[in-house]
């Protein structure tokens, strides 16, 4: 299979499928990855992992992994420096992916102590483009842009594999097609360019699970809790121990790690200004 998206660097789309829905407390135990490669070919991948944690039966029963499947498998921590080479150098797509996928793979990663940096890939989120252009679903997506139903759903390659043909179509679909923004003006969203797409279907967040978020003058409040809508920094300057409560709190590793670059950022400056 061959692709026509116009790319500058390989682009990795994948799903995940998990022990449950809980980005911070969900552990993966299958992912399957379709590289679109700068050339015009794909090369896929797909791991089972050991969660290292029961898999509810619930969620087996969804995506048809039991704990028996996945006892003989590597856990994340001895399976993440392969997945992070593989995905060197690539940016990230997938179906929901930046309200999910990203979010617990980027948890997998910070707890495996891999750094498995986002800030230089395009995150692309071709459920946001259909969501904007088509509400509905994957099967939906799948059936209306490719003509074909999706078997086996909630099979990772199988979703996988039907996101990497829904986005192809999409950008064809949608070339050249205008729709007004918020102000009634006329744009084009859907372009064949992965910076417009990124742009396009990655919204500006802090941290994955939102505990932070910018206000109208793009400074880093609280999105929570008593201090919502506070600058973070007036806050931790105001009280320090706030920063030690989410630290020791149940709060996902990836929004300690942006509360603790904030507070550091917030001490050089300090110092250079003494």
């Amino acid at each position: 299979m061959t692709h026509t998206l116009k790319l500058k660097k390989s682009l990795a789309f994948f799903d995940l499928e998990t022990t449950g829905l809980n980005i911070q407390k969900a552990r993966i135990v299958e992912i399957s990855v379709v590289k679109a490669l700068i050339n015009g070919g794909i090369e896929t991948k797909t791991f089972r992992i050991n969660p290292e944690i029961p898999i509810p039966i619930e969620t087996s029963l969804i995506h048809g992994i039991y704990d028996e499947d996945v006892k003989d498998c590597p856990n994340f921590k001895n399976f993440a420096k392969t997945l992070a080479n593989f995905l060197e150098g690539c940016d990230l797509a997938g179906f929901n992916s930046n309200r999910y996928d990203v979010p617990v793979l980027v948890e997998e990663f910070l707890r495996a102590g891999v750094n498995f940096d986002l800030k230089n890939r395009r995150l692309i989120d071709a459920q946001r483009i259909y969501h904007l252009m088509e509400p509905r679903t994957l099967g939906a997506a799948y059936q209306f842009y490719c003509g074909k139903s999706l078997e086996n759903a909630h099979n990772a390659l199988a979703d996988t594999m039907a996101t990497f043909e829904v986005l192809n179509a999409q950008v064809h679909r949608y070339a050249g097609v205008k729709i007004k923004n918020p102000k009634g003006e006329l744009y084009e969203p859907v372009q064949n360019d992965m910076d417009a797409l990124h742009d396009l279907t990655s919204a500006k967040i802090v941290d994955f699970a939102g505990r932070m978020a910018y206000n109208a003058k793009d400074e880093v409040v609280f999105n929570f809790g008593k201090h919502n809508g506070k600058r973070v920094v007036d806050v931790l300057k105001q009280e320090p121990s706030y920063y030690d409560w989410m630290q020791n709190g149940d709060f996902p590793l990836d929004t300690k790690r942006k509360l603790t670059e904030i507070k550091l950022l917030q001490m050089s400056n300090l110092l250079k200004n003494k």
